[in-house]
């Protein structure tokens, strides 16, 4: 990679521009520190660096196949491997369980400033989990949905009740298996212990364990923080919007909200509409009042529920700070690069931390909440607005680059574009399959990856899947990449889609590539395939369904436990990049080919998106073939008579 040359880092224009501009004023950005690294650990990448006790560390080689305690490459790999899948679960199970705290604050007066907006949201939960729920009252309902799910992250016996909410074949692989998480907080534990030295040196047994606390995330935390997001904040439905840095104005005061907390960007969306706040920005000088735009999750979080546009994903989270338009960025958990308070220094941005786990240093620490949280969201709000007076008109250079999207695909939402209110299901979509005008359904997932050009696998993938009547369906970062792409629009069908897909789209009035939301919203992904099991046609086990998972430009150790629980459901997955277990034959071996055996599914590196392309139009055929259902569907006029038998 010619690292010199922009266009090789970066596919999309705003951020080629940014980046020039970024090395024009002497700013270093994460793809300056990731040239600065150079040549990367080859023990670390390989993962048989061991630092587990101060013995240590230890690195294998072949002239030291061992460590001082006497573990293999084989027991390092896979200790290593399980703590990633740990520190993924918890990101995204502790996301969770905030969430359950604070609805269970609403249920009880305690939360001022929020409340239960989907009440539906709240009874579909109940009912799913045997919570009676007909004639009680929503608070009182409520509490007793929280406590249930607090009992998922503290149960010490029981098994996780979100497991039920899976196909029953697939609980019995995992039974099979002996893989069914119990409590996740146990499980996290549980994982950390195992990996202490002198404990757990069996990688099979490691990488059991690996899976199953995947699965305490995925249908656990993960699963959890979608129905608690839902319940308090709204189901998403299909909404309008903008993305890309060209949604920043030079006319109106620039907030950009960072992270993954739903509840902060909920609070911070309706202080900001407020009439006297956009008063208050027009007098300081922005006559066209506020911009409040997204990056990263968060984005994707308010951007489903309430059209807020996107300003990009996780590796342009500096290169909005250099456009020099962004007053305020409000940061919390995961994903913020603790980088930002040396980029802002060299413009007038302030940074913000708000959650107490994730404080930067450089940042000034504010607590949105308390007694009144709108008026702290206010009050933030206007000391962003404040800080309009100190822009430096000189450093100011927003790219013209935005592009319109439509997303808020929540699960609810596509039953209901398939069959209406009064028919609400997937029947379509699983008979758009078997009849061969869908192909089979691919998820692409995951973050950015500094070590690639950003965008670029995610994009040239999605793209040729649709050519190829493959529908797609994106979270996060990857669903981000997509929008500024311009492939989040209806109308993309009718241009890149094809035949069979576009009538479908054409049908049903809805986009190619589907986003469902945040990387936590992986589990919608597994919520849409298991409709599609229940719905019948197309196998009775996730394992049968021609669907496939690709995480094209991963980073994070969430994308870890994300793959893992894909896979222990029985979805393939595709890794643009390599997990850093190489150094261990048996690790690596059993990951991308071994697991098959036991779950129906494993990893595939391919780092070519056009071999990943052909690759995975191989493995959907080989599912229809299975199914018995790779056929031309043959096409007859209908007739009265035929419409009345149908």
């Amino acid at each position: 990679m010619d690292t010199n040359n922009v266009q090789t880092r970066v596919s999309d224009g705003a951020s080629a521009l940014m980046l020039e501009k970024a090395r024009a004023d002497c700013v270093e950005t994460c793809f300056d520190r990731a040239d600065a690294q150079k040549n990367q650990c080859s023990f670390g990448k390989s993962g048989v660096c061991c630092r587990i006790c101060h013995m240590g560390p230890c690195r294998i080689t072949p002239k030291a196949p061992k460590g001082i305690c006497g573990a293999t490459a084989d027991t390092i790999a896979a200790r290593n491997f399980l703590r990633e899948v740990v520190g993924g679960t918890s990101a995204h199970s502790d996301h969770g369980r905030h969430l359950v705290l604070k609805l269970k604050e609403v249920a009880q007066g305690k939360a001022p400033g929020y409340r239960i907006k989907d009440e539906m949201a709240l009874r579909r939960a109940a009912k799913l989990y045997g919570v009676a729920w007909e004639d009680r009252e929503v608070n009182e309902l409520a509490l007793a949905l929280c406590e249930l799910f607090l009992g998922e992250f503290t149960a010490q016996e029981e098994y996780l009740q979100t497991l039920g909410l899976a196909p029953q074949k697939r609980i019995g692989v995992w039974n099979t298996m002996g893989i069914q998480p119990k409590g996740i907080d146990r499980m996290v534990v549980e994982a950390m212990h195992r990996t202490t030295m002198g404990v757990d040196h069996d990688y099979r047994n490691l990488l059991d364990h690996a899976f199953r606390v995947s699965l305490a995330d995925g249908w656990g935390g993960a699963r959890i923080a979608s129905i608690v997001s839902d319940i308090l904040f709204g189901t998403p439905t299909p909404v309008n919007s903008t993305s890309n840095l060209g949604v920043l104005r030079a006319d109106t005061v620039n907030i950009l909200i960072h992270g993954h907390e739903p509840a902060l960007s909920e609070i911070l969306t309706v202080a900001v509409a407020d009439p006297e706040i956009i008063a208050y920005a027009k007098a300081a000088g922005a006559p066209a009042g506020i911009t409040l735009a997204g990056i990263c999750c968060t984005a994707n979080e308010i951007l489903m529920r309430h059209g807020v546009p996107v300003a990009g994903n996780v590796l342009q989270q500096e290169l909005a700070i250099v456009t020099g338009a962004v007053e305020m960025m409000v940061i919390d958990v995961q994903c913020c690069m603790p980088s930002l308070p040396d980029v802002a220094k060299n413009y007038h941005t302030e940074i913000i931390s708000t959650a107490d786990i994730a404080r930067t240093i450089g940042a000034a620490h504010v607590k949105v909440g308390g007694a009144d949280p709108l008026k702290a969201a206010g009050d933030l709000i206007r000391r962003a607005i404040d800080n309009f007076k100190n822009r430096d008109a000189a450093k100011l250079s927003i790219p013209a680059d935005r592009e319109p999207l439509v997303a808020g695909f929540s699960v609810e939402a596509i039953k209901y574009m398939l069959g209406g209110r009064f028919r609400a299901s997937f029947r379509p979509l699983n008979d758009a399959i078997i009849q061969n005008r869908i192909l089979g359904v691919v998820g692409i997932v995951g973050c950015n990856n500094a070590k690639q050009q950003a965008d670029s696998y995610t994009n040239i993938l999605t793209k040729e899947l649709i050519k190829r009547n493959v529908l797609v369906l994106q979270t996060g970062c990857a669903a981000i990449a997509s929008a500024k792409a311009g492939m989040l629009r209806p109308e993309v069908a009718l241009a890149e889609a094809g035949v069979g897909l576009r009538e479908v789209c054409e049908t049903v009035g809805m986009p190619p590539v589907l986003h469902l939301g945040s990387c936590v919203d992986n589990s919608r992904v597994l919520e849409a395939a298991t409709e599609v099991v229940r719905e019948g046609g197309l196998g009775d086990d996730l394992s049968m369904v021609p669907a496939v998972g690709v995480a094209p430009e991963w980073m994070s150790e969430k994308a870890v436990a994300i793959g893992c629980y894909f896979v222990a459901s029985g979805i393939d997955v595709i890794l643009g990049n390599p997990f850093y277990t190489s150094g261990s034959q048996n690790v690596n071996d059993y990951l991308h080919s071994g697991a098959r055996a036991d779950y129906g599914a494993s990893f595939h590196l391919i780092e070519d998106p056009m071999a990943a392309v052909e690759r995975i139009i191989e493995m959907l055929n080989q599912k229809r073939e299975a199914l018995g259902i790779n056929r031309k569907a043959e096409r007859k006029l209908f007739d009265m008579k035929d419409r009345r038998a149908m």
